[in-house]
């Protein structure tokens, strides 16, 4: 399993990076299967943290998508409508679901080896 150290997880599978770029992991998409439609946030929406964003649909099942962070959304990855796989190919690089402008974190967001710990568990 990639598990980059540079970014902080949530308990439910998606990551958050320091820029405010928000995924699931690697071992989400694995256990997701191949994803076949991803739906992704208006830029502009205001969340929470938990809060339900997007929604990942793969050959197996749908799986909602929770805010790591509260903050606004101020883009999405448009590349996601046409080649939904590359949430499987590339997790951590081009298969990144939208980015936030972050005003607080989750508290629950947990270091690469504590989700490791946690996803392998």
């Amino acid at each position: 399993m990639n598990t980059p150290t540079e970014l902080k997880y949530a308990t439910s599978h998606e990551w958050l990076s320091e820029d405010g770029t928000v995924g699931i992991s690697d071992f989400a998409q694995d256990q997701l299967g191949d994803v076949v439609y991803v739906e992704l946030p208006e830029v502009g929406r205001e969340v929470t943290a938990g809060d339900t964003i997007a929604v990942v649909e793969s050959v197996k099942t749908a799986s909602d998508i929770y805010a790591p962070a509260s903050g606004t959304v101020t883009a999405v990855n448009d590349e996601l409508s046409g080649n939904p796989e590359l949430v499987n190919s590339s997790p951590y690089e081009n298969g990144w679901l939208f980015k936030l402008d972050v005003t607080e974190a989750s508290a629950d967001l947990m270091d690469a080896a504590a989700y490791t710990e946690t996803a392998e568990g």
